[in-house]
């Protein structure tokens, strides 16, 4: 960063050998979040990581942000601070500084935030690499965020002090950052992108870039520790707000890509096909057709 807050805008200048990444996301009351429900900390830190999500989705590094912040004036006092202190914290852990952006009244609270990255030239990981043949793989757990969005719904606004896994992966989500990277640079992933808006909406979007089909085998999808029966699929299936990694590996790369990667579970779930559909086995080995059924913005 060149120079930061305080100007008319921001200076920042990539370094040498990298391509500048950019990303945009809104964060909307009502859509994304409850004002009266949700701790103000942790939309600070949900807004910033779910964007950065997006450039640990290309293998990229996270460098500054842009912050449009509409709220309206009862909200200008202790929420803000406390929005503040999460935007702050997840800056500091994501290493993504603050280079700006804009503050207005709004009788709701919108929230954009832009952020700039970088990735080394040529190493960029798009939706659009999947091949045939090629195998399926997503980081984590699947459906865990959902669970802790419904365990939240149980225990209102204050979060206890002992999070369970699920309910911290819905309020303090972790991007991807340095899975994506890794992947990236050592050229493991041929096509790639973030689970935000659920396993069964987001794969279709993949397929549709690379112009392929793909097969989930549904036992093996990793599902949320406590999970289980259909209700576990479904959330794995569909749920929102993962912020995992959603991958495809050549065969011949699949043989060299470990199961972990600092602990953190790399799995197997299925292969990309030369047709259009998007199937899912079951386990009486049929086939049936996975809908889009995740998060749309745009569904009544």
């Amino acid at each position: 960063m060149r120079l930061g807050c305080g100007d008319d805008a921001a200076l920042w200048q990539p370094r040498p050998g990298y391509q500048t990444v950019l990303t945009s996301d809104w964060f909307l009351e009502g859509s994304h979040f409850l004002r009266e429900k949700h701790p103000a900390d942790s939309v600070g830190w949900k807004c910033l990581a779910r964007a950065v999500s997006d450039i640990a989705a290309m293998g990229g590094i996270p460098r500054c942000f842009l912050l449009n912040l509409a709220i309206p004036a009862s909200h200008t006092g202790r929420w803000l601070d406390e929005f503040l202190g999460g935007l702050r914290r997840a800056a500091k852990f994501l290493r993504c500084s603050m280079a700006g952006g804009d503050t207005t009244r709004n009788h709701q609270i919108l929230i954009n935030v832009t952020v700039v990255g970088e990735v080394k030239q040529g190493k960029a990981v798009l939706r659009s690499g999947a091949r045939p043949g090629d195998l399926l793989f997503v980081s984590g757990n699947l459906g865990e965020a959902e669970l802790g969005l419904q365990e939240f719904r149980r225990r209102g606004k204050h979060a206890p002090k002992a999070m369970s896994p699920a309910l911290r992966k819905h309020l303090y989500p972790k991007p991807q950052i340095q899975l994506g990277q890794w992947l990236a640079e050592n050229q493991f992933a041929s096509a790639m992108m973030d689970l935000s808006d659920g396993l069964s909406t987001d794969l279709g979007r993949l397929c549709e870039a690379s112009g392929v089909g793909a097969v989930v085998e549904e036992c093996a999808v990793p599902l949320a520790r406590g999970m289980a029966g259909q209700e576990a699929i479904g959330c794995g299936l569909h749920g929102g707000d993962d912020y995992e990694l959603l991958f495809t590996v050549h065969p011949k790369q699949a043989q060299r890509l470990p199961r972990q990667y600092q602990g953190l579970r790399l799995t197997p779930i299925g292969e990309i096909t030369r047709g259009r559909q998007i199937l899912l086995r079951i386990d009486d080995a049929s086939v049936v057709p996975l809908k889009p059924s995740g998060w749309d913005p745009f569904r009544k």
